[in-house]
């Protein structure tokens, strides 16, 4: 088997990992590559330097060539579309001369407190409008704002565009026109301290785009960048850069009205696609879109699967000590296994997982704590189930607001960590949402065969819908799993919920005094 040249290329820079992935025409993975690599703290700002960028990129594209050379026996030459998509939000400016004029900063920052009071805290005009209060110098010379896929994708085409729904984690959407909303530029060109500078907003953003638009060809400069070596031709196509949220809807087939998508890893995160505009806007959620423009409201939690996985590696260490010989992922099974013996409500036990600050239940800092009433059932079994429902408290009361806003919501699909053992976190979520959860064979795949899929699609020019596309061709021979809700294990965690908030003043405390 050979490289055919119809590949198509989807590079994702995730907060941890850039991963490359090809996919075939039947949109299967055959090759891939990666690179690691670590945000950094510098002056209270956390940051990639542009060199990380770049020589983290090459990396990864050098050792998918390298996968590439051992199962084809051939290195890439060209291909029929490549997709970029990133860590959403953001912040990197760029002067007139296209030179970086600050440190690029991450979604993790939360440094634009003065400015959140009057924007979304993640937006990445929040960052500008905090750059502007802060009098940063840099702010005058600015003339291009843009995220991290928009920025290597502007490097590789010389077009400055961007998904709309990355476009839309930097300044709010019109979901009529899938532009900036028109009113909120109006508004923020005339505030005092932004109307003085030459810039107008309006001429400083990327364009947005929604997926299948044109989004430029890869030029010969943008080609020794990915490709030093000088095998990769120019002239290939590439799609609209999207970030990780709408990828990830992407890759599990969650960008259809109704249907949700909920990550659940180191941080925990559900995108919910809605039928209509919520009636206010609420500080936790992030109002996002689909990469076709349709609006998401989007819980996004610090805290997940951190200090579950700390008091599994204590039963490990344990199990070790006994003289067992259980592997990791054999006791990680069992201990999810027992969740599912214990009491519906745990049995007065509750967890608070917050190793960092939680936004939802407005906490800037957070000790992990465990907690149990003095008649409490203190069992193996409860002491599990707390720990995994724990995972889920802050997303729920975050999914709470879309409740009463009666956002319905048909299918969740999850993926991440929580779900690799089967079953359990799949069924636990279901009874915590009161919603079906499904989990597809392909939901490991990530964000780089999601961003691949949105380059294939704008490539093939089919003219079919993208949900058309998704349902009809990449998911329709998919296999999944999908878990009902169970009437007890809902109003357990119901009854565990009234716990969590309770104790949501002690956990405040210990950030306080511990």
């Amino acid at each position: 088997m050979a490289l055919k040249g119809t590949e198509v290329l989807g590079i994702e820079f995730g907060s941890t990992r850039i991963k490359a992935v090809l996919i075939n025409e039947s949109f299967e993975p055959v090759a891939s590559g990666a690179h690691d690599w670590e945000n950094r703290l510098e002056n209270g700002i956390w940051t990639y330097h542009t060199e990380d960028i770049w020589d983290g990129l090459r990396d990864a594209y050098s050792k998918l060539n390298a996968d590439c050379e051992e199962k084809f026996g051939q290195k890439i030459k060209t291909l029929s579309a490549i997709g970029f998509s990133a860590m959403m939000h953001g912040y990197l400016p760029f002067d007139k001369d296209g030179n970086q004029l600050a440190q690029f900063r991450t979604w993790r920052n939360t440094i634009t407190g003065e400015a959140a009071s009057r924007l979304t805290e993640r937006w990445s005009i929040a960052h500008l409008e905090q750059a502007i209060l802060n009098g940063e110098e840099h702010v005058k010379d600015i003339a291009y704002l843009t995220t991290l896929e928009g920025y290597v994708h502007w490097k590789l085409t010389g077009r400055k565009v961007i998904g709309v729904g990355e476009a839309s984690g930097m300044f709010p959407i019109d979901s009529e026109t899938n532009d900036y909303n028109a009113d909120m530029l109006d508004k923020f060109s005339k505030l005092p301290e932004v109307s003085k500078y030459d810039w107008n907003i309006r001429d400083i953003l990327p364009k947005s785009l929604v997926a299948g638009e044109e989004a430029g060809f890869l030029t010969e400069e943008g080609a020794r960048l990915l490709d030093p070596t000088g095998e990769l031709q120019a002239g290939i196509p590439m799609c609209p850069p999207e970030g990780d949220a709408g990828t990830g809807m992407v890759a599990t087939n969650s960008i259809s009205v109704r249907t949700g998508n909920v990550s659940a890893g180191t941080s925990i995160f559900s995108m919910i696609v809605l039928e209509k505009m919520l009636s206010k806007v609420y500080e936790e959620i992030d109002m996002v879109t689909t990469p076709t423009g349709m609006p998401v409201a989007m819980v996004h939690c610090n805290n997940c699967c951190t200090d579950l996985d700390y008091w599994v590696k204590l039963f490990i260490e344990f199990s070790k000590l006994s003289g067992g010989e259980l592997t990791k992922p054999q006791v990680y099974d069992l201990l999810y296994g027992e969740a599912l013996k214990g009491d519906k409500d745990c049995g007065g036990l509750v967890n608070f997982n917050y190793f960092s600050g939680e936004p939802v239940t407005h906490l800037e800092s957070g000790r992990p704590l465990f907690i149990r009433k003095e008649n409490a059932q203190m069992s193996l079994a409860n002491f599990m189930r707390a720990q995994v429902f724990s995972t889920m408290g802050a997303l729920k009361i975050g999914m709470e607001i879309l409740e009463n806003e009666q956002v319905a919501i048909d299918r969740l699909t999850g993926h991440g960590g929580l779900f690799k053992t089967e079953y359990v976190g799949q069924r636990l979520m279901a009874g915590a949402f009161n919603t079906p959860v499904t989990v597809m064979e392909t939901a490991g795949e990530g964000g780089a065969w999601g961003i691949a899929i949105l380059a294939k699609y704008a490539a093939d020019k089919t003219g079919e819908s993208l949900d058309d596309y998704l349902n009809n061709r990449v998911f329709s021979s998919c296999k999944s799993s999908t878990v009902e809700p169970d009437a007890a294990d809902s109003e357990g965690f119901d009854a565990y919920m009234k716990l969590y908030k309770k104790g949501l003043i002690v956990e405040k405390s210990a950030t306080e005094n511990i």
